[in-house]
């Protein structure tokens, strides 16, 4: 039985022509939380949104990810140096700025405040980017937790570094995160690392994420509390 909706979606009757079966690259939005409006209590999640070009909109004043001291050809910081014609950054430039202040650490200081958070002042956006430990070929959770309890201290009080994105670190080339496992970790752990950290802007998902679409995902973190009932077995 066909439901006749007063709402529509698209002119001249286009939503019979798009169907979401026949896309594989989907996602399936399920409603966040319902109840009380708490701000500053959630980390929204960037369905199907652009990170470079809100980034390039000015949508952010600031943006999160990671570097290294080697090759960050690859990365979201080469590509907003690469588009942004007023920053003085390269993608050269960001990569030996990174192995000069690793050079520095290791004769001025110890490793075990690691990652460090290094600011890419690229004009239109600040670039607040952790720096992959040294000798490693990855970041860690615990890089993550405390990469990001350094970021929130960065930017808590600070109007002009608000709003603030983060890549996921999920489906990375160049800095890859793992878990204790050595595996790559769930978007549910990385979201909960940044939550507890403190982070509190959004975040992006990897592009690999369209390929879920038959599982539903929520629009923000944390997830509803009925989630963990279903996971503890009750309706």
């Amino acid at each position: 039985m066909t439901v006749k909706r007063q709402t529509r979606i698209y002119d001249e009757g286009a939503e019979d022509l798009l169907g979401c079966e026949q896309f594989a690259d989907r996602i399936s939005l399920l409603p966040g939380e319902r109840g009380a409006i708490e701000p500053g209590h959630r980390v929204r999640i960037m369905w199907g949104q652009d990170m470079l070009i809100d980034a390039l909109d000015s949508k952010y004043r600031a943006v999160i990810c990671g570097v290294n001291d080697e090759d960050n050809s690859h990365g979201l910081i080469a590509q907003l140096v690469n588009r942004i014609t007023t920053s003085q950054w390269s993608v050269q430039s960001v990569t030996s700025y990174a192995r000069m202040f690793h050079e520095s650490v290791s004769v001025h200081a110890a490793y075990d405040r690691e990652p460090y958070v290094l600011k890419y002042d690229l004009d239109s956006v600040l670039v607040l980017a952790l720096l992959r430990p040294k000798g490693r070929p990855h970041f860690t959770l615990e890089d993550l937790s405390r990469g990001f309890r350094t970021i929130w201290k960065m930017i808590q009080g600070r109007g002009e570094r608000r709003p603030v994105a983060t890549v996921s670190f999920l489906g990375a080339r160049s800095n890859k995160l793992v878990d204790a496992e050595g595996n790559e970790p769930s978007f549910e752990s990385v979201l909960r690392v940044m939550y507890d950290a403190g982070y509190r802007g959004d975040v992006f998902p990897s592009p690999t994420m369209w390929q879920f679409g038959e599982v539903g995902v929520f629009p923000s973190y944390p997830f509803p509390q009925g989630l963990e009932r279903m996971r503890a077995g009750s309706s």
